[in-house]
C-alpha cells in the first residue's frame, strides 16, 4: 500500500458498505480512502454490532457508522439519508457485500435449500440494486461519481466449491451493466472489480479454500492481489483519473484471468503425475 496519500480523493463523500474486520476488502478500502482524504459512512448488517469490531475502523477513519440490513430497502434508503444528511450530495458508493447460506452450511450446488439461495441472491447482489435504486430515488449521487462492487471470476467460470455465490457475483454484475447504462445518461459511472482469492474472513469460509488460493497463485503471472493493492486499485476507481470507465468487469487477479496454464503449474503437474 502507499505509504503517502496524495489526496486523490480529497473533497469526496461517500458510503462503504461492509466492513466487518481487518481481514476484510471493504476495511482495506475504508483506510485507502481516508488516507487519500475522502471521507464516508461505513454501513453494515446490525449482527455486525455483536463483534464490536466496526467501531475500531470507524475512530481511525473518523466515519460513523449506520447499520442496514442489505436486504432492507427501507434501512438502506436510510443509510443513504444519513449520508445526505452529514455530507449533502455523494461522489462514492462501494458496495463489498456478500454472504452465501448454502456455501457456509456446505449444501452442495445440486441440492441447494431455496430459501438460502434467494437469501444469499438477495443479500449479495439485489442489495446493490437496493443501493443505487435509493440512491437515485433521493438524487444523492454527483455527477461524475463513482459506483464499486467487489465481485470474483466465479462470476464467469465454475469453481464448484464456490457454488451459489457464482450465481450471485453473476447477477451482480449483470446489474452493474443494466445500471451502467442509465447511471452514464446522469454522468455517474458504475463498474466491479474482480478481485484475486483473498483471505478475508468470507474467502476462508469456503471449503477448498487454502487449494483454490495456491492454484491461482500458481497461475498468476504476479501472483494474487492482496487486499492493500485492491483497496488502492478501489481508490482509482472512485477517483476522478477513471471518469470515463464504466459498465466493466475489471480482473485484479494478478492476470489469472487471462491465463491458461503457467510453467509452475504445469511443472507441478508433471511432478504430481510422474
Amino acid at each position: 500500500m502507499a505509504s503517502n496519500g496524495r489526496q486523490i480523493l480529497a473533497g469526496k463523500r461517500g458510503i462503504i458498505f461492509g466492513a466487518l474486520n481487518e481481514s476484510s476488502l471493504a476495511w482495506h478500502i475504508a483506510e485507502a480512502v481516508y488516507r487519500e482524504r475522502g471521507r464516508f459512512l461505513l454501513s453494515n448488517a446490525p449482527v455486525v454490532e455483536r463483534a464490536k469490531t466496526l467501531g475500531k475502523l470507524a475512530e481511525k477513519t473518523e466515519s460513523r457508522i449506520v447499520w442496514a440490513d442489505a436486504s432492507n430497502s427501507k434501512a438502506l434508503g436510510n443509510v443513504i439519508s444519513e449520508a445526505t444528511d452529514e455530507f449533502g450530495s455523494l461522489d462514492f458508493i462501494v458496495h463489498s457485500i456478500g454472504m452465501g447460506l448454502n456455501v457456509r452450511k456446505n449444501r452442495p450446488y445440486e441440492d441447494l435449500n431455496y430459501e438460502w439461495y434467494h437469501k444469499t441472491l438477495d443479500i449479495s447482489a439485489m442489495s446493490l440494486h437496493r443501493i443505487v435504486h435509493a440512491a437515485l430515488e433521493a438524487d444523492a449521487m454527483n455527477e461524475g461519481s463513482s459506483i464499486v462492487a467487489l465481485s470474483y471470476i466465479g462470476a464467469q467460470r465454475t469453481f464448484s466449491k464456490y457454488s451459489e455465490m457464482g450465481d450471485a457475483k453473476a447477477l451482480l454484475e449483470s446489474i452493474v451493466r443494466s445500471f451502467g447504462y442509465r447511471l452514464g445518461k446522469k454522468g455517474i459511472r458504475i463498474n466491479t472489480i474482480s478481485q484475486s482469492p483473498t483471505r478475508t474472513t468470507a474467502g476462508v469460509g469456503i471449503k477448498g479454500f487454502d487449494a483454490l488460493f495456491d492454484y491461482t497463485q500458481r497461475i498468476a503471472p504476479l501472483g494474487n492481489a492482496d487486499a492493500e493493492s485492491c483497496a488502492d486499485y478501489t481508490v482509482a476507481m472512485l477517483s476522478d483519473l477513471t471518469r470515463m470507465v464504466t459498465m466493466q468487469t475489471l480482473f485484479h487477479d494478478g492476470g489469472f484471468s487471462m491465463m491458461g496454464m503457467s510453467d509452475q503449474f504445469m511443472a507441478d503437474l508433471e511432478s504430481a503425475f510422474s
